[in-house]
């Protein structure tokens, strides 16, 4: 380029071109956000996932995660950015030459002196193409803009490469609270709604147990991803979903639609010392408790109880996923012993928080298996919600096919025969030695004898995100 300057190139495409808009729809869309809340209550995060689609698609979505910013403006001063290359064919991890990004907001300064340092890694280029018409990580900067006021930026336009080489890059510019990483990534791209939030639902999963295996059909952004994913699992970074919709939820039609996530990522001690996430458990199904949406979830099925029994309430955040359609289970114990589980295993008509609490309060007082909730039982109950994800046909033919197909902690499965239906959560599998007991108990609850199988027997699986608490103190 013959300017220092790369200009915006998607200002009036990906987001307004105005700045008076521009600042209008990104305050609002930060001010709203359940995050912004309780931003300040723990340390800085040190790696924010968010989407780069535009605005009216992913902005909502990124904006759970940017609004986690504010207390620390002034106090974080590098942005390390890093998105994947949609215009360019590039190898390795392209840097820019020119000295600032420009954006309706005003320009960002590039942190030249970092850029300098990395000349040395054969994977680190320098192409102000790649940069010139790149959306993902354009888009991010109004964002940075309004949160953070006055910050420097080490933008990566990451093409092929291999994780590691992008971990060896996060390392180098690793420095202390002053950096942030962001990377950016859509999800999966242009499935049919149901099966997009089963694909993100074990993306996610994947992302919270540090898995750096995520394929391109999963995240456009997976090469920057796993990269990030290996320095946060080497680092100790505790993760937390922010929000999870996709395109059918914002903006678009359901019969294509394109995934979005916020996910932050804590250092170790702050992500232990953050309100309600001591003990959390991510991955292979199980949500950290201090996730958003869980505790959204996990507050309107304790109140849907309480309120059934003239119990005061707690206080219920908000989520922006509440509204959209979605399937749950809740699931309720007594000194570790089942006291009630009732759900549903596919969307409806009716939203997320109309979901859970119906099944909270069905499983506190009409689960046929037992008496009625009472208030002398409210002390020591646990709550737990299952958020399912989309119900997935297993192709097969025989029982010993089933054992070999199915996914032991990970699947719920539902088996179906002539009107004669039963399920079993995930959570099932740890009471079972192995996948012919699970499936035989599964027969046994859908009152089917023992051994039986016939070819119109049907079996379908599901993956699920699942949300507990604590009991309620005696």
């Amino acid at each position: 380029m013959s300017s220092s300057i790369r200009p915006a190139a998607v200002a009036g495409t990906f987001y307004p071109k105005a700045p008076g808009a521009l600042r209008g729809a990104i305050s609002g869309w930060l001010s709203s956000a359940p995050a912004a809340a309780d931003a300040a209550r723990g340390p800085a995060p040190k790696l924010l996932v968010v989407p780069h689609a535009g605005y009216a698609y992913s902005g909502p979505i990124a904006a759970q995660a940017y609004a986690l910013l504010a207390p620390w403006r002034g106090r974080i001063e590098r942005v390390v950015l890093l998105g994947p290359a949609h215009r360019v064919a590039v190898r390795g991890l392209a840097v820019p030459t020119v000295s600032e990004f420009e954006t309706p907001l005003g320009v960002v300064v590039v942190d030249r002196a970092s850029i300098d340092a990395l000349a040395a890694l054969p994977q680190v280029v320098s192409s102000d193409v790649a940069h010139a018409h790149e959306h993902s990580l354009e888009v991010q900067l109004p964002f940075l803009q309004a949160a953070l006021g006055s910050f420097s930026i080490v933008p990566l336009v990451v093409g092929r490469a291999a994780a590691s080489e992008v971990a060896e890059v996060l390392e180098r510019t690793w420095g202390g609270d002053e950096t942030l990483f962001v990377v950016s990534t859509d999800l999966s791209h242009y499935l049919p709604y149901a099966q997009a939030r089963a694909t993100d639902l074990a993306t996610v999963e994947q992302i919270l147990a540090l898995d750096a295996n995520i394929d391109h059909d999963q995240a456009c952004g997976a090469t920057p991803l796993n990269g990030a994913l290996r320095v946060a699992r080497a680092r100790g970074l505790t993760p937390r979903l922010l929000d999870l919709r996709n395109s059918g939820d914002t903006a678009g039609d359901r019969s294509s639609v394109v995934g979005y996530g916020a996910i932050g990522f804590w250092p170790q001690a702050a992500g232990v010392a953050r309100a309600d996430a001591a003990g959390a458990e991510a991955g292979s199904g199980r949500a950290a408790q201090g996730d958003a949406l869980g505790a959204a979830l996990l507050s309107r099925a304790r109140n849907a109880i309480a309120a059934a029994l003239g119990l005061p309430q707690v206080a219920e955040p908000s989520h922006p996923a509440l509204a959209a359609p979605g399937a749950t289970f809740v699931t309720l114990r007594r000194a570790g012993q089942l006291r009630g589980c009732i759900g549903r295993l596919e969307a409806g008509e009716h939203s997320l928080d109309e979901d859970v609490r119906r099944n909270a309060r069905r499983a506190a007082f009409e689960d046929p298996r037992f008496p009625s909730l009472g208030p002398d039982e409210w002390p020591g109950l646990a709550v737990e919600v299952s958020l399912l994800g989309a119900l997935e046909p297993v192709s097969v033919t025989t029982e010993s096919d089933a054992c070999r197909v199915l996914r032991p902690h990970e699947d719920g499965v539902v088996l179906d025969w002539r009107g004669r239906r039963a399920t079993f959560l995930p959570q099932v599998w740890s009471q079972m030695a192995d996948a012919h007991e699970f499936l035989s108990a599964l027969r046994h609850k859908a009152g089917l004898p023992a051994g039986f199988w016939h070819e119109e027997l049907t079996l379908s699986r599901y993956r699920v995100m699942k949300y507990a608490d604590g009991e309620v103190p005696a």
